[in-house]
Order: C-alpha cells, then structure tokens, then sequence
C-alpha cells in the first residue's frame, strides 16, 4: 500500500485541551509537543518523507502576549531537547513563513537546529512559522512580478516555483484535529488535490496509532486529480 510521501497536519486544540483539564493554556501548548515528537517519529518509521506541522500562523499574534512569549519558549526548548533524537532519527528540519519577523533568540536556535540536520535524509520535519498562505502568495507575486516576466508566461508551476514549499512536493494527505472543518490559511495552493482526514481528537491527544489511521484511510482514496 502507498504511504503519503507528504503529510501536512493543522495541529488544533491545545486549548481547548488544557481549558477542558483546568489548565493554563501553555499546558496544552507544551503537551502538544509530546505528540510533536511521537507523530514525527512515527512518520519516519513509516517512511514519510515530509511532514509539515502548522505550528505559529500570520493571526496568531493576536494571541496574548503572554502565550506568544511562551510558544516561542516552548519551540527554543523543544529545538534544543530534540536535536539529538533528529540526529539518531535522520530527521531534517526546515522552517516555511516569514521567520525573520520571530524573535532573535528564536531565530537563532532555529538556523543552528536546520544546520546540524541539514544532511540528515530520512524525514523532512517543516514547520510553519508565522506562516498564513495567503501571505505565501502575497509573497510570490512580489516575487514573480520582481522579475517583469511577460505574463502570458507565467504558469502554475512558475507560481509553485515561488512559494515557501517551492522545493517540496504537494502533500497527498492533510490531517486536522480538534473536529474543525476548515483550512485556516494553510497551504491553499499547496493542497489542491490532497486528500483530508479531520478528527474530533485535540492535537495533545492525538498519538502514533491515530496517525496510522489516518494513513489507512488516505490509502483506501482513489485519488484521480480530476480525472476519471
């Protein structure tokens, strides 16, 4: 059976999972990158070869102060906790969105966590970071027009070729939890033809055998792009 070779997950509800159990916020946050790290794994050992996790969009500055601070927190430890367990999976890290607008000290970490995995080759782990697709587009035709192309030659690939995502391919399946149904600015170029799988489940409780699941159904899809 064929494993998505992209997966792209809204990881949704930490929140929510964290109101439901009396606890701040940032508990949820921070449980939610236990599931990071099991989902990661799995997708390694299942032979993914890119995962893309929605981790900080455009909208979610709105957010308290406070839970912003702390998210950045969170990724700088979870950056230096994981880095040995990238190194032993093979996992790659990559980052998509306007990441110079995050703070220095998350920034940094960052450029350190991509160079010390940059030639490992089982698992591209991509996280989207101040990332909302309608910025992505804003930020390729900024880019296309740059150029001064004669427009009757710009295609949908001359776009592709200017997004965030340029260097990877379309995911074939995303994954949404939390029981929400909607894309959220995510990657709507990118998700055209990708086949979507939602639950009920928040992000801090999702785990390795949801993931499977998830892949099991993608594998019943027949996927026909329009086709017959």
């Amino acid at each position: 059976m064929s494993i998505p070779r992209h997966i792209a997950i809204i990881m949704d509800g930490n929140g929510r999972w964290a109101k439901e159990r009396g606890l701040p916020r940032l508990k949820g946050h921070e449980r939610g990158v236990e599931t990071v790290r099991a989902v990661t794994e799995e997708c390694v050992a299942l032979g993914v070869e890119f995962l893309t996790l929605y981790a900080f969009s455009t909208e979610n500055w709105k957010r308290p102060e406070l839970e912003v601070n702390g998210l950045w927190a969170i990724l700088e430890h979870f950056l230096a906790y994981e880095l040995p367990t990238m190194m032993k999976n093979g996992i790659r890290l990559r980052t998509i969105g306007r990441t110079h607008e995050l703070p220095e000290s998350t920034q940094q970490k960052l450029r350190e966590t991509i160079g010390a995995t940059a030639d490992n080759k089982a698992t591209t782990l991509i996280l989207a970071l101040n990332y909302s697709s309608r910025t992505e587009i804003t930020d390729a035709v900024r880019s296309i027009c740059a150029a001064a192309p004669d427009p009757k030659t710009i295609t949908p690939e001359t776009i592709s070729a200017h997004l965030y995502t340029a260097e990877y391919p379309d995911p074939d399946l995303l994954i949404r939890t939390s029981g929400e149904m909607r894309l959220s600015n995510f990657m709507l170029w990118q998700l055209s033809y990708a086949e979507f799988y939602l639950t009920p489940k928040f992000w801090p409780d999702f785990d390795k055998e949801d993931l499977r699941t998830a892949v099991a159904e993608f594998q019943k899809r027949e996927r026909r792009y329009g086709g017959l």
